[in-house]
């Protein structure tokens, strides 16, 4: 029968079937796989995360399914570090005999084996269904869980604490559209109760390069509201060389009197972490990025001068300044403003070289560029 004669016949049949309907729930699912990856008996890779070698458990097919990256990691087989060793050489005799006699013992064998049961071999199950144990150092256990149920459930809640070891983990593990989640989550999520967490985060993850178009995004927020960030007790929880280079900043909206008041806040709290320290030489480290000659005379020696932080010398060109500009040295009133001028607004502030910072370099330039230290493994995406 032609097939133009069979076509009305198909149409006129699913013209009269009922309307479908579909049914979903999404809901339901994403919480029985979120059930399946915190059962350990369930899962079939177990990943021992961080520095304290945290477990997170999961699905290897669903990881696999979900991300290449993981697919590569759990399912590709890994390429030989090195050749067998050959096998010992034995005596010319012996490797005789021994031809010699195995057609015989296999008989003999055979012949044997009929009359019993015949018990059957152990199954060898394949090494892709075998449980794993894998390490991963590049993320922290909070960052890397949440990495873990977004790929089984399709959901996960963002915060700011975890903000950028998730965006950083999304991009390194190929997962795009966490990544632009997160990227987008940056936008609403920048506020003064945050921006120090998200400073903070940035030290772990400075090696990526999702860390920095977030910092970049996170200083300019703490150039428009410097007084603000530099009072929160927040502030006093960044490594050294993060304050170093706020204070350093020439876009940082904050009065003086201020930059030298969140210096003295880290400074203390730093001294009581470490209490063979000398907080004169913590906060000497800051002072150059502190303009006494713009702080009133009254406040320099009624606020700053007793507390002998400071030295006499920069006071008193402060207060020479104010009364005679022309009589001071600009030099020595900013040597590192005047410095940075000269190298064209040009300056690192390098952690490994003072002695209460990390291996990280930041870089405060024109675009304020995050780059990794010499001392410290980069890692590339």
């Amino acid at each position: 029968m032609p097939e133009s004669l069979l076509l009305p016949t198909y149409n006129a049949m699913a013209e009269a079937e009922p309307d479908l309907s579909t049914f979903e729930n999404k809901t339901g699912l994403a919480e029985d796989m979120k059930f399946l990856a915190s059962m350990p008996e369930l899962c079939d890779v177990t990943f021992l995360v961080g520095d304290t070698r945290e477990p997170v458990c999961a699905v290897k097919a669903v990881l696999a399914a979900r991300s290449r990256v993981f697919h590569k990691m759990l399912y590709q087989a890994p390429s030989p570090q090195r050749k067998k060793e050959a096998a010992p050489r034995e005596n010319k005799l012996r490797l005789f005999l021994k031809r010699s006699s195995e057609p015989l013992l296999n008989l003999q064998n055979a012949s044997q084996q009929r009359g019993y049961t015949q018990q059957l071999a152990p199954i060898q199950e394949p090494q892709s269904q075998q449980h794993q144990t894998l390490i991963i150092e590049e993320f922290e256990p909070d960052v890397f869980r949440q990495l873990i149920e977004y790929i089984h459930t399709g959901c996960v809640t963002l915060q700011p604490r975890t903000l950028l070891g998730v965006m950083n983990a999304a991009d390194y593990y190929g997962l795009d559209e966490l990544r632009r989640a997160c990227a987008g989550f940056v936008q609403c999520c920048i506020n003064v109760d945050t921006v120090c967490a998200l400073l903070a985060s940035a030290e772990r993850y400075i090696q990526y390069k999702c860390t920095k178009s977030l910092v970049q995004k996170v200083l300019e927020f703490v150039d428009e509201h410097g007084n603000e960030v530099l009072n929160l007790g927040s502030f006093t929880l960044l490594p050294q060389h993060v304050v170093r280079l706020i204070l350093a900043r020439d876009e940082l909206q904050a009065d003086e009197f201020t930059k030298f008041q969140a210096a003295l806040m880290w400074g203390k709290k730093y001294c009581d972490s470490n209490p063979n320290t000398n907080l004169k030489d913590v906060i000497g480290n800051f002072l150059e990025y502190i303009q006494f000659h713009k702080i009133p005379a009254n406040v320099l020696m009624r606020e700053i001068h007793p507390l002998g932080l400071v030295p006499y010398s920069i006071i008193m060109n402060a207060l020479a300044y104010q009364a005679d500009p022309a009589s001071v040295d600009p030099g020595k009133l900013s040597p590192n403003r005047v410095r940075r001028n000269a190298q064209g607004r040009s300056m690192s502030v390098q952690s490994s070289l003072d002695p209460y910072g990390s291996n990280t370099t930041l870089s405060s330039s024109g675009s304020s560029e995050l780059a990794s230290s010499e001392g410290k493994h980069s890692t590339s995406n």
